[in-house]
């Protein structure tokens, strides 16, 4: 494999796994929200405002997505550049 190459797949690997975390993390982090807080608000015996609880906008979650995956390409940049370095076959035993 060229270095570039081996760029490619470890950013590949961290961009899929990125996907999916990010596909199934936001929309479940939201839903957990929604649920979480109005529970907490109750077992102190508090009835929480809508404002308090839907702070989440739907098209406020696709940025939030795609920031996470962002963080995770760059993070990524980092390991991939030794990886290219390094031996292929060293570099894909050590990931």
């Amino acid at each position: 494999m060229t270095p570039r190459q081996t760029v490619a797949m470890v950013l590949t690997s961290v961009v899929v796994t990125g996907l999916v975390a990010g596909a199934l993390g936001v929309p479940l982090g939201a839903a957990l929200h929604g649920w979480v807080i109005p529970a907490m608000g109750d077992s102190v015996g508090l009835r929480l405002p809508g404002s308090v609880i839907a702070v989440h906008h739907w098209a406020l979650l696709l940025p939030l997505a795609l920031g996470g995956l962002l963080i995770a390409t760059l993070g990524a940049l980092l390991p991939a550049g030794w990886a290219a370095r390094a031996r292929t076959a060293t570099a894909l035993r050590t990931e």
